[in-house]
């Protein structure tokens, strides 16, 4: 029986590139019948018939002719949702594991006016997260941060290579030893949430790379509200920010 990797006889069958296909086992919606396929290049019979999982569908919260805010299900890139939508370009972008509001431009003139309230810091934006930890009271953290951007992004406190960032976290509640935190940023720097919080004791659940002790599905995120010009977004949490286990 002919043999091939599983990227190569995936974008066969499927009619797509071999990055594409490699891309989808990577992200790991890829299964043969109840198996989940993990590694992209391992070998397997070309007959074999694979299932592709997409996430859930893509709720759009609000569009009209020169923006369209959608609630980002965890699990997606945000480039992907780009590409789903024809003729939208994204304003920001969330980490693949972060679910919530996730804003595109429809138009050049407006999308370059909506990059630049970014840039000066005028967009409100509102998180909900669960963390390690007990928090009973508010926690301003101000600590400049530096991004490492070979291959995987890694950010850290460094007050000297590192750009101002600011985030102000609010206790909402408390169940065992994890909470559940209000946080406000007004600066959008490279995983800045999840490395404040860990640099004050509480990483957010499920973030290993930042040392989360706690196994989950995915970094227990969510971007929850954001106001841009006059537009106000909101995304519902989904079950796994609503309620902890």
């Amino acid at each position: 029986m002919a043999k091939d990797k599983a990227y190569k006889v995936l974008a066969e069958q499927k009619g797509i590139s071999n990055k594409k296909a490699k891309e989808l086992i990577d992200r790991g919606l890829v299964y043969v019948e109840d198996k989940k396929v993990k590694i992209a290049r391992a070998e397997i019979n070309t007959e074999t018939k694979f299932r592709i999982e997409y996430p859930e569908d893509i709720e759009i919260l609000y569009e009209d002719e020169n923006i369209i805010a959608v609630n980002k299900p965890a699990q997606v890139d945000s480039y992907d949702i780009q590409d789903a939508i024809e003729g939208a370009e994204l304003l920001h972008r969330l980490d693949r594991d972060t679910s919530g509001v996730l804003l595109l431009g429809r138009n050049e003139a407006f999308i370059k006016k909506a990059i630049n309230e970014f840039k000066n810091r005028r967009v409100e934006k509102y998180y909900v997260a669960w963390v390690e930890g007990v928090v009973y009271e508010p926690i301003e953290i101000d600590e400049p941060i530096f991004t490492i951007k070979k291959g995987k992004a890694f950010s850290l406190i460094d007050p000297v290579r590192g750009k101002k960032a600011h985030t102000l976290v609010k206790p909402e509640e408390v169940q065992g030893k994890k909470s559940k935190v209000h946080i406000e940023i007004t600066t959008g720097r490279t995983h800045q949430i999840r490395v404040h919080l860990a640099h004050v004791g509480h990483p957010i659940v499920g973030d290993e790379q930042y040392g989360s002790r706690t196994q989950s599905k995915r970094i227990l995120l969510h971007s929850a509200k954001m106001k841009l010009f006059d537009y106000l977004f909101e995304a519902k949490e989904p079950k796994d920010i609503a309620r902890y286990k």
